[in-house]
């Protein structure tokens, strides 16, 4: 069983910025690339936000982080680090990825071809029995089987494949047992599967923890199979991510007269593979990792921030305003090089004037 490494100065380092109030997974990543190191972006943190036109966001301490550290390892779980470690590869390619996971269980599943199944937690008996069997014969075909340890078709995926390992993400921290009746399963797979938090411990879920870890699912796995939903639940929200991270989206279809169907039957009309066997999930999604190459990472660091003037800063908080807009607009509008406007949108967002939205788009959040 793979395991990852104790965590470390570095690691306390990473931890303390993504803590830091108004540091998000994208504003993480720019930070690390254009400083280097954890802790040297840590230090830059409070001129970059009075760039922005704000005060100083909270940074915890050290202390604070080594306390939550000491509490992940007496739940037996690791830190997983973005361009560390163990951390799963393809959920890396995402640009809105969890700077950091707490893992429990068997890490060595997260360097295996991975299918993610969601659905509807109200699921009809047939849907679930249905779920059960094709996570079950996806893991005899090698897959492991991601969800997200819910109510109906999230747990009979779990346990269709908990026999050769299964992944569950959490939405809440990994020691909170969501659904309670769940907790069983999710001890279980601690030990013979694997369950992943991006929360700190302790943390109970809430409505906005939900579409977080719907991303986390898509990420992880080369494509999402949407076994009954309704038209706008949170399976759904599943497959879009999934589409915009480039990865197959395959559906099982219902009933017309079932309204837990119509979100199926809905993605196989805009082109999602119709899935009637764990054979088609395995045409459909090919060789592991065959159409998953990561694309080369922007150069944050093109610009400094020293070389932006007031003007250029005036221009793009000109152009932003109270609904997103995509990055690559502001690029075109601006007439300004893209390093540029990352800065100075990262700038913003330290500052706590910027939303940042799927799709790599933003707005004022003033």
């Amino acid at each position: 069983m793979a395991r990852a490494d104790p965590i470390d100065a570095d690691g306390l380092a990473r931890l303390r910025l993504i803590r830091t109030a108004s540091v998000g997974p994208v504003s993480y990543r720019q930070l690390l690339r254009r400083f280097g190191s954890a802790q040297a972006a840590l230090d830059a943190i409070p001129d970059l936000a009075g760039r922005g036109g704000g005060r100083t966001p909270f940074i915890p301490s050290l202390a604070d982080v080594e306390r939550e550290a000491n509490r992940v390892a007496a739940s037996g779980a690791y830190y997983l680090f973005n361009g560390r470690d163990l951390y799963p590869a393809l959920l890396a390619e995402a640009d809105d990825a969890p700077p950091v996971l707490i893992a429990a269980g068997d890490l060595s599943l997260l360097g295996r071809p991975t299918v993610a199944m969601v659905g509807a937690r109200n699921a009809s008996a047939a849907a679930v029995r249905f779920a059960r069997q094709l996570a079950y014969d996806l893991a005899m075909l090698g897959h492991v089987v991601v969800s997200g340890l819910a109510r109906g078709i999230d747990t009979a995926a779990h346990q269709g494949a908990l026999a050769t390992g299964t992944i569950g993400v959490v939405a809440g921290g990994i020691d909170i047992f969501y659904p309670p009746e769940n907790e069983a399963l999710q001890r279980d797979m601690m030990t013979r599967g694997l369950v992943l938090s991006e929360q700190p411990p302790g943390t109970e879920p809430h409505a906005r923890h939900f579409p977080s870890r719907n991303r986390i699912i898509a990420g992880l796995a080369q494509g999402t199979v949407v076994v009954e939903a309704a038209p706008k639940s949170g399976s759904l929200i599943t497959a879009r991510l999934a589409a915009d991270y480039g990865r197959d989206v395959m559906a099982v279809p219902g009933s017309p007269l079932d309204p837990r169907a119509q979100g199926c039957n809905q993605l196989i009309r805009e082109g999602a593979t119709l899935v009637q066997s764990a054979a088609d999930v395995a045409e459909a999604l090919g060789p592991f990792g065959q159409n998953h190459v990561a694309a080369p990472a922007p150069d944050f660091a093109a610009a400094a921030s020293g070389d932006i003037g007031d003007q250029e800063r005036r221009v793009i908080v000109t152009l932003l305003g109270p609904s997103p807009v995509a990055i690559d607009e502001l690029v075109r509008q601006s007439g300004m090089p893209p390093a540029a406007v990352h800065i100075i949108l990262l700038e913003l967002e330290l500052a706590g004037r910027l939303a940042r939205h799927a799709g790599a788009r933003v707005s004022l959040d003033e």
